[in-house]
């Protein structure tokens, strides 16, 4: 926890990390995080974060495009392989003012459209107040939610198999028989081919979130949406789908047809696209970042091997990238690439408006007719962030040795999985973190009395049987992480009952998931005004665990003894006041049975963890008022809640090199000074939704 740097010293306080949930309760976190500076850059200038302006737009009922019947569209090629394009009969709609006109005013009022419709306004919050940023991630934690839950049902059922081996292929597989059938009868990936029974969790959650009327912006929009900058990543088409960004789960081109966009789009030749995603699909696809040449839709084998099997035709897709070009519309565009840590191997980049220059139909490299199209990027937005790219690909890190600013190979000296360097670009000369030792097991002072070893359960290997499992029945009875992407909590909880040195399970449990040291690649890096803080080299899921809060183990009458300096880094253990939603807290979704619960004290916690001097690299994550991560009581050696472990969970899909950061709790007016006076700490996370005070 960093101080801001021109501060001479900070004001004498505890930190009283409350485990405030969101007031969107089911979901992770408190509030969500947004970056404050628009040009603050990492390593060899890679863009941390831009803010992109957005445009206020109120969002409508969902509809859905359907394929129209617009004429034929006939392609003939002469003897040195060129072709001659007929146009569409029927292909154009003029609304009744546009008949009025001249024709050369129509012209021209068509290619003068005022293309500022499509850019964003600058807003950052909505007229409730509510920052377009946190409903957007808002959005985001209801999906992963619900993914989570399907995958929970998908792992429960395996354990039914008999043979778990198919049961893992199974999981593992991108389709299934039910989804090809569905994909061959739509001719699509639509939103429709879910109404198909799909055992895919991804698609049971976008299900559950049409049915919920969870679907961020559910009417279809031209240009920017507000909240999903230049470079926004999603780590899923899924995720696409659900903010109502890109509605097709398979499909490369969104668009809006005829029968839903007449009104909306009076005047305009419909159907027309909205977003396209270019991530391979095709074999004949050109991207050179800035101009790309993309191939139509249609024709090749989007389940199998993605080769060209058929020609293509002028309709649907096709033919809105034509409308588009015709009526100067511009597309979003986004960017699959590789990820070997996403769920879904890839991760998809906005990259931002384009325009359809012009457009064709040639043989491709198989041999069937493709249409392709050129496209050019609009001038004024945000430059691509292709290094960041590189790192989510795991590329992009450099030897320690190089990194710029180094000032210390390894905070940890040895004693993590993994070394976690601390780079200095900010203070001259650079300096390095000074008065910490580091440790890996937290220490208890003499003063604390750790309660007896809790009964373990008696499972063997692995903990597999949620209603045998003794651990289970604790957490209500399922186990509360699933076992994919290394281990992810399925959502936050009152408190999460562990497996511990009395279980008959092994390491590599389920329910041991966040007992197994640091799995992410980590940084501690100065920032030009908060200190010292943290991010990641690599991409984390949510619901997986970053590190455990590991201190000195203390008795909280001793924090007056501890000098101001060494008080920045108390975390009182709260867990039992948060639950209770005692003194403001937020109780947490979730009914635990905590044995010899009427023995605690409902006053002010009666235990914390002092980092001052001694602690893990926990101590350096900054707070922030829209969060990317949340802090979960954990239990494991003993059920004594006063005395629970704390850990910090990705409360988002985190790229790399986003700065961590957890709300640090602190209810205002609550820090009182040795005089008596209540005392006051401005608050520097940059988040829209910034609560301008820390305390």
């Amino acid at each position: 926890m960093a101080t801001p740097k021109d501060s001479d010293s900070l004001l004498e306080r505890r930190v009283s990390l409350r485990l405030q949930y969101s007031q969107q309760k089911p979901f992770y976190g408190t509030r969500k995080r947004t970056p404050q500076q628009p040009e603050a850059t990492g390593r060899n200038g890679v863009v941390l974060s831009k803010k992109a302006k957005v445009k206020l737009s109120s969002p409508a009922k969902k509809s859905e495009s359907k394929t129209m019947k617009l004429g034929r569209h006939k392609v003939d090629f002469d003897e040195a392989g060129n072709c001659e394009s007929e146009e569409l009969e029927n292909a154009k709609v003029e609304s009744e003012e546009d008949k009025d006109c001249e024709g050369e005013n129509k012209s021209v009022s068509v290619k003068e459209r005022d293309m500022s419709v499509y850019a964003p306004s600058g807003a950052r919050i909505d007229d409730q107040g509510k920052s377009y940023v946190a409903k957007l991630k808002e959005t985001l934690r209801r999906f992963n939610l619900h993914y989570l839950h399907f995958v929970q049902e998908e792992e429960k059922r395996c354990t039914k198999l008999e043979n778990e081996s198919e049961c893992r292929d199974d999981l593992k597989k991108p389709s299934n028989g039910a989804d090809k059938k569905a994909v061959s009868e739509n001719g699509s990936g639509s939103l429709g081919v879910l109404k198909k029974q799909s055992k895919r969790p991804d698609l049971k959650a976008i299900s559950q979130m049409l049915i919920n009327k969870e679907i961020l912006y559910p009417e279809k929009t031209v240009g920017h949406l507000p909240g999903i900058e230049v470079g926004q990543q999603f780590f899923s088409r899924a995720e696409m789908v659900v903010v109502g960004f890109h509605s097709h789960w398979l499909n490369g081109i969104d668009i809006i047809g005829k029968s839903k966009g007449k009104d909306k789009f009076k005047g305009y030749t419909l159907p027309i696209a909205v977003a396209i995603v270019l991530s391979g699909q095709y074999e004949d696809d050109v991207d050179n970042s800035d101009e790309i040449v993309y191939t139509g839709q249609g024709g090749n084998d989007l389940l199998g091997n993605k080769r060209q099997i058929q020609d293509q035709v002028m309709r649907a897709g096709n033919l809105a990238l034509k409308n588009n070009m015709e009526q100067f519309i511009p597309v979003r565009v986004i960017r699959g690439h590789k990820c070997d840590t996403s769920y879904t191997k890839k991760v998809y980049t906005y990259d931002g408006l384009y325009q359809v220059h012009h457009y064709w139909a040639e043989k491709g490299v198989a041999g069937f007719t493709v249409f392709k199209y050129r496209l050019k990027r609009l001038p004024g937005q945000p430059k691509l962030i292709s290094n960041q790219v590189l790192y989510t690909n795991g590329k992009g890190s450099k030897a320690q040795s190089e990194l710029p600013g180094l000032v210390c190979k390894d905070i940890c000296n040895g004693l993590e999985n993994i070394e976690v360097p601390v780079t200095n670009i900010v203070d001259i000369p650079p300096v390095a973190p000074e008065g910490l030792t580091y440790i890996t097991t937290t220490e208890v002072a003499k003063s604390v009395c750790i309660p007896p070893r809790a009964r373990g359960c008696d499972c063997e290997g692995n903990c597999t049987n949620s209603r045998t499992c003794s651990c289970a029945q604790l957490n209500g009875g399922d186990f509360p992480y699933v076992s994919r992407d290394g281990g992810r909590l399925v959502e936050a909880k009152a408190v999460v009952f562990e497996c511990g040195p009395q279980c008959g399970c092994g390491p590599n449990c389920v329910n041991r998931t966040s007992q197994r040291g640091l799995k992410y690649r980590l940084e501690v890096f100065r920032t030009h005004d908060k200190g010292w803080a943290v991010r990641s080299w690599d991409f984390i899921p949510s619901g997986a665990p970053v590190c455990e809060y590991i201190a000195v183990l203390r008795r909280n009458d001793e924090i007056d003894n501890i000098s101001e300096k060494e008080n920045e880094y108390v975390f009182e253990i709260d867990c039992w006041q948060t639950m209770n939603g005692i003194g403001r807290r937020e109780k947490r979704m979730g009914t635990v049975a905590i044995p010899n619960s009427d023995a605690i004290s409902e006053s002010d916690p009666e235990y914390c963890y002092d980092a001052g001097s001694r602690g893990n690299v926990a101590r350096y994550i900054n707070h922030s008022c829209e969060p990317n991560l949340f802090v979960q009581c954990v239990l494991r050696e003993h059920h004594d809640v006063s005395l629970a472990r704390i850990v910090l969970f990705a409360a988002d899909n985190i790229p790399p090199l986003q700065e961590l950061s957890y709300d640090y709790g602190y209810e205002l007016n609550s820090v009182v000074g040795p005089d008596g006076e209540i005392k006051k700490l401005f608050c520097r996370c940059g988040a829209a939704g910034c609560r301008k005070r820390l305390y």
